[in-house]
């Protein structure tokens, strides 16, 4: 009987396991076949069979950071009431007044307009940012435009294939208006098995460019990684990037996801100075402190690449950490003030121009939160950059204050 039972309950679980995976099997994608691998090797990124950053990583056991998830989830993770958001209207059907403007959907979800370029970046329009459409990570707030009242789009760019920067059911409505989409090494074989056409597609390495209208759209280093099988066979079988978006006559950059590491001061030389930055900010974690940056990196990031104004983003819309919903925003606030970096923290769907005053007054509650020396994040292997990156000389900054209602 004992057999029997347990033959039956290991049946159940078989069958729920194989349930889950079709579920989710369309929306994993589809990793690079033998030809596109070849292709891909001759990278140098590449390295025993996959990409590598060039910087190793140093993580915790996964047991641990699922234990994290499960057994200690904080009041705050979430937000307990609506989360306040900006209406869109017509503001994106008129062109901005300085020439640039970057408008922040939420998380990573972002319109650059350079001149009469518009290029949407990592688009998630999905209720989550999960394999499965009815479980996992779910968003804060709907969309705050529906993807058909956005403007003419001249490009899509996306960072990386995780699931909040990479969605499979944006893409395919996206798929429909023929738009040219930009995209690290690998990633085109997500977009063509979802319905993107091959002549759409344009991979790029880091440093490799191409023109979009009259803007040059440039994948830049980052360290990170990638994936999205739940049974992790495609880890870094795509390539990962930041972007730079530099224009007749404005400039911007975007981090993508990453850990410090030793080239944004070469993304300075090369691309800026940038007249805005657009850098992730939240999910971090000490278990993981190489693959995303954290607040006080991202601040010496944007002090790295030469930027004027930062845009912070990576959080405010996924519960993708530990650490309370608003920490990210409260800390880059602090380390902005500390470190004299001029800072621009819209509501969601709200826009920012270079050398437009954006209200630092904090939108969001007062809710408990750690600060950088409770709960420090620092990657490894940098500590020279780092340094060297809090030394910087910023000339007269425009000093940001202490977030309040």
């Amino acid at each position: 009987m004992i057999k029997k039972i347990a033959g039956g309950v290991l049946g159940v679980v078989v069958v729920g396991v194989g349930v889950i995976y079709a579920s989710a099997y369309t929306n994993m994608g589809q990793k690079p076949d033998e030809e596109h691998k070849a292709q891909l090797a001759q990278s140098d990124q590449w390295a025993d069979g996959s990409f590598a950053n060039k910087l190793p990583m140093v993580r915790g056991p996964l047991s641990e950071i699922f234990r994290q998830f499960i057994l200690e989830p904080t009041d705050h993770n979430r937000p307990q009431q609506p989360v306040p958001t900006e209406t869109i209207g017509d503001r994106l059907n008129t062109p901005p007044e300085s020439g640039a403007r970057v408008t922040w959907f939420g998380h990573s979800t972002l319109l650059v307009e350079l001149e009469e370029t518009r290029i949407l970046i990592d688009p998630v329009w999905s209720k989550r940012a999960s394999p499965l459409p009815w479980a996992g990570v779910e968003r804060f707030y709907d969309p705050l435009i529906a993807l058909e009242d956005l403007p003419e789009i001249d490009a899509v760019v996306i960072s990386h294939d995780h699931y909040d920067h990479l969605d499979m059911a944006t893409v395919q409505k996206l798929a429909q208006k023929q738009v040219k989409w930009i995209v690290p090494l690998g990633v085109g074989s997500h977009l063509e098995y979802w319905g993107v056409a091959n002549a759409d597609i344009t991979e790029l390495d880091w440093w490799q460019s191409t023109q979009v209208e009259e803007t040059t759209v440039t994948a830049t280093p980052s360290r990170h990684r990638s994936g999205r099988s739940v049974t992790f066979s495609d880890v870094n079988a795509t390539l990962w990037a930041g972007w730079a978006f530099n224009g007749p006559e404005h400039a911007v950059f975007y981090s993508g996801d990453t850990g410090m590491h030793d080239r944004f001061e070469e993304i300075g030389e090369r691309l800026g100075p940038f007249d805005l930055t657009v850098i992730e900010t939240g999910a971090y974690n000490p278990l993981w402190k190489d693959t995303h940056l954290g607040p006080e990196q991202a601040v010496l990031a944007h002090k790295l690449v030469k930027g004027k104004t930062m845009l912070p983003v990576h959080w405010g819309l996924f519960d993708l950490s530990s650490h309370n919903w608003t920490e990210p925003v409260e800390r880059v606030m602090a380390a902005a003030e500390k470190y004299g970096v001029d800072l621009a923290v819209p509501l969601p769907g709200g826009s920012v121009e270079p050398g437009q005053e954006v209200s630092t007054t904090a939108w969001w509650p007062q809710v408990p939160w750690k600060t950088a020396e409770e709960r420090p994040i620092w990657a490894t292997r940098v500590e020279e950059i780092v340094k060297r990156a809090k030394e910087m000389n910023s000339g007269e900054p425009q000093v940001a204050s202490r977030p309040s209602n």
